[in-house]
């Protein structure tokens, strides 16, 4: 079952723990820009932050010849978070709710700035078409898979667990092993907490017959519980194959940095980013969301200085 209690949050951040980081290394240093290479902490195998991660490092390694850009796949937020703040990682994709958690319980979060907010991912909450499970309260007792360990998408569905009071039998398994175990039966439901659309999701839908299970209630509670972080929403008809519309809630996604990033490379990773919008654009639908007006809407993370100026140079007319 899934830990409860006041102490959950602290266990969740203290798991990322040094494994993480032991299996990464850190990152080079040498003269430019104090670096010799650039590290992305992107995500798990089937998510969106891996894919859009590896774009990213594309259009990175073009404009910084001088620098060798790598990119390493993780369980995703948290991993990310720990990862940025150990040193180990450069650059790194979280979710707004795991990086406010992550600064409330480490008081860390003078260590980590943001590029800018990206995009804005969804909770799907998916089953095959033939399951009795018609809304969330139905999950209470089944296997159900909560993502990735540290993964953004486990923080969440611990959020909704510790607020709807809902008991489960947990399953931590990424995206694309989620999307296997349901299609197999080894599993009765699967959380994911990505943009639109989560390639795991829509290669189940391609293949089997799936429901999304209307969030619409629990959009509401989180949002009252965590404003800043949850915004109830709607996953679009047009976003898997034979699924139709189905309420739930979205949240924000940040592109954060170490706060002691060099400025002049701040400045030309978010230049990277926004004139390589369109490019991201079209391999990644998501990337379409990121826009300088939206970009600096990180909430309670500040934008690194070098970020700040480049938004500041390139202010909408």
């Amino acid at each position: 079952m899934y830990p409860m209690g006041p102490n959950r949050r602290t266990v969740l951040l203290g798991a990322a723990g040094a494994a993480v980081a032991a299996a990464v290394g850190g990152c080079s240093r040498g003269p430019e820009y104090g670096l010799s290479e650039l590290v992305v902490a992107t995500g798990p195998p089937g998510a969106v932050f891996r894919e859009i991660g590896a774009k990213l490092a594309v259009l990175l390694q073009e404009a910084l010849t001088e620098l060798e850009v790598r990119t390493v796949q993780t369980g995703a937020s948290l991993d990310n978070l720990y990862l940025l703040d150990e040193g180990a990682a450069d650059l790194g994709f979280a979710s707004l709710d795991a990086v406010l958690s992550y600064e409330a319980d480490t008081g860390e979060g003078a260590r980590l700035n943001a590029v800018g907010r990206l995009y804005d991912s969804f909770v799907h909450l998916v089953v095959l078409d033939g399951s009795p499970v018609r809304e969330l309260s139905d999950l209470d007792g089944l296997r159900v898979s909560v993502g990735s360990v540290n993964s953004g998408t486990e923080f969440t569905v611990a959020e909704i667990l510790e607020e709807t009071g809902l008991s489960v039998e947990t399953v931590r398994l990424d995206q694309a092993a989620s999307a296997d175990a349901l299609a197999s039966g080894e599993i009765d439901a699967m959380f994911s907490l990505t943009g639109l659309p989560t390639p795991a999701v829509a290669e189940l839908a391609e293949k089997h017959a799936v429901r999304l299970i209307d969030l619409a209630d629990t959009a509401d509670v989180m949002a009252d519980a965590y404003p800043e972080a949850y915004f109830p929403a709607t996953l679009p008809a047009t976003t898997y194959s034979g699924v139709p519309a189905c309420p739930t809630m979205s949240i924000p996604n940040l592109l954060l940095c170490r706060s002691d990033l060099d400025d002049a490379l701040a400045h030309r990773v978010t230049d990277t980013v926004y004139r390589g919008q369109a490019r991201l654009a079209a391999q990644r639908p998501e990337a379409a969301q990121i826009n300088v007006r939206t970009g600096i809407s990180t909430g309670v993370v500040p934008l690194h200085p070098g970020s700040e100026r480049w938004y500041r140079d390139n202010k909408p007319a």
